[in-house]
């Protein structure tokens, strides 16, 4: 039997794993709830790709497990392909010198 843990893990796993570009935040993008989370979307959604979330507040299993899988104690929390990219601090300031969108644009899924 896995432990509820184990079975947190492996959905954070399968949420990384299945979604190209993943961010973790406080609410959704349409109606984040602080501000870290708030200007981590826009530099986001300004890159104008099409990217999942999951509302850590929603999900409080993951909001207390992602953050031991991660290595990384906070959020929101950017991943591209299956890396951490990094929380709000990095993620805008690659927005700001131009490097998020490029990566952002590589991962997106080719349009169908």
């Amino acid at each position: 039997m896995s432990t509820p843990e184990e079975l947190t893990l492996e959905t954070i796993k399968q949420q990384i794993s299945e979604n190209d570009i993943l961010l973790y935040m406080k609410g959704s993008p349409n109606q984040p709830m602080c501000g870290f989370s708030a200007r981590t979307v826009q530099a986001v959604m300004e890159c104008g790709q099409r990217f999942a979330y999951v509302d850590i507040l929603q999900n409080p299993d993951i909001r207390a497990e992602l953050p031991k899988y991660a290595n990384w104690p906070t959020f929101p929390q950017l991943w591209v392909k299956g890396e951490l990219v990094g929380g709000c601090d990095i993620v805008t300031e690659m927005h700001e010198n131009g490097e998020l969108k490029p990566m952002i644009e590589e991962a997106a899924p080719a349009a169908e």
